[in-house]
């Protein structure tokens, strides 16, 4: 499925909400502080627009601190307890199914037959189980992904035709409990994830890509050569699991599209574009400007969280998108605003930072010194 590949600069967005396209701040001229509202205008794909505040910081009435308070005394703790039994026993399931296994690179096991599918299988079903914990109790799914013949390229062979990546918008951590409770994708994650108590198991079963964050030396190509391969190997062999990619790079507060990264296009194979949207009644899952623990906290004290999911057909590139990663990620990105209503925004995680900043009275001049 291929859209115009006439232009390759981000389109405006038409009619509709009147938000249009948000515009790229000048960062070396932002000023340390600012009003709160004209920052939220600013760095618009970032702010918290529910009755928690920027950060998670704002006022509250007498009675939502009140059914805060229960939540938290009640609530949270059967979670925790919760979501760490389930933990515990995706680890029992990798333990096991990893014993008199063999090892390949990187320490990851190699997993096939039954011990493929215990990990696999129970990693799906503990998912939404933990999605379930959260309070994330039905999760409506709109699957347009029935491929259609005339989408494909004519000479595109059967093998050929299986996506390689999972394409979907970032907006919260939450993001990946969905993906691995619909497909059990693998994805990439930081090196200190594989040593993590746990979840480095876990992760290693699941064929996690691990990169080193921190460096953007010669590191960024190898990452960028990792994915590739990876995405075209699972293209081509039915049993590889998908690789999930955020192409946005980091997460918004879910009414806006970032521009993406071209790491998942570079294949040229085939991907599946997902849409993920949380709507929200006082908290909004989305994690944007607050910070993680706070974040977690909000959640899990709230007895229903909403989410819901537009699966798109598989996008096969053309000839032109295939030539030019660019064009590819582009064209994507453009699917996915106009079939989720999202705002294309062409801000990125630098004006993140400065937005978060800002918001705690720091100067932001000092955070382009810094990597990510």
């Amino acid at each position: 499925m291929a859209v115009d590949t006439a232009t390759t600069a981000p389109s405006q967005p038409e009619g509709g909400d009147g938000r249009g396209e948000a515009v790229r701040p000048l960062l070396s001229g932002a000023p340390a502080i600012e009003e709160d509202e004209d920052l939220d205008v600013r760095y618009a794909p970032y702010a918290r627009r529910d009755a928690y505040g920027p950060m998670g910081r704002g006022p509250l009435p007498a009675a939502q601190v009140a059914r805060l308070v229960f939540a938290a005394a009640v609530l949270l703790p059967l979670r925790l307890i919760a979501g760490m039994l389930l933990v515990v026993a995706y680890y029992l399931v990798c333990r096991v199914s990893t014993l008199f296994a063999d090892v390949g690179e990187e320490g990851r096991p190699r997993l096939h037959g039954w011990r493929r599918e215990a990990v696999l299988g129970a990693g799906r079903a503990l998912s939404r189980a933990m999605l379930f914990v959260f309070g994330f109790y039905w999760i409506p799914v709109c699957d347009r992904s029935v491929p259609n013949a005339k989408d494909a390229p004519e000479n595109q062979s059967e093998e050929l035709e299986r996506p390689g990546a999972i394409v979907s918008n970032h907006v919260s951590y939450v993001d990946i409990l969905y993906h691995m409770s619909a497909s059990s994708p693998s994805f990439v994650a930081k090196n200190s994830v594989s040593k993590l108590p746990l979840i480095g198991l876990i992760s290693k079963c699941l064929g996690c890509i691990f990169v080193q964050r921190e460096s953007k030396g010669s590191d960024s190509r190898g990452v960028s050569g990792d994915v590739t391969e990876r995405v075209q190997e699972v293209s081509q062999y039915k049993n590889s699991p998908m690789v999930l990619l955020f192409p946005e790079g980091t997460t918004t507060n879910g009414d806006y599209l970032l521009p993406f990264k071209t790491g998942a296009f570079i294949a040229k194979a085939p991907v599946q574009p997902v849409i993920l949207r949380y709507p929200y009644r006082r908290f909004s899952p989305a994690w944007d400007s607050m910070d993680g623990k706070r974040h977690v906290f909000l959640l899990l004290c709230q007895f229903a969280n909403y989410m819901e999911v537009v699966r798109l057909p598989v996008y096969y590139p053309s000839e032109q998108e295939k030539e030019d990663p660019r064009i590819y990620a582009n064209n994507v990105r453009k699917l996915l605003a106009t079939e989720g209503n999202l705002v294309l925004s062409n801000l990125g995680l630098a004006e993140k930072r400065v937005y978060h900043a800002a918001l705690n009275g720091n100067s932001p001049r000092a955070l382009h010194q810094k990597d990510d």
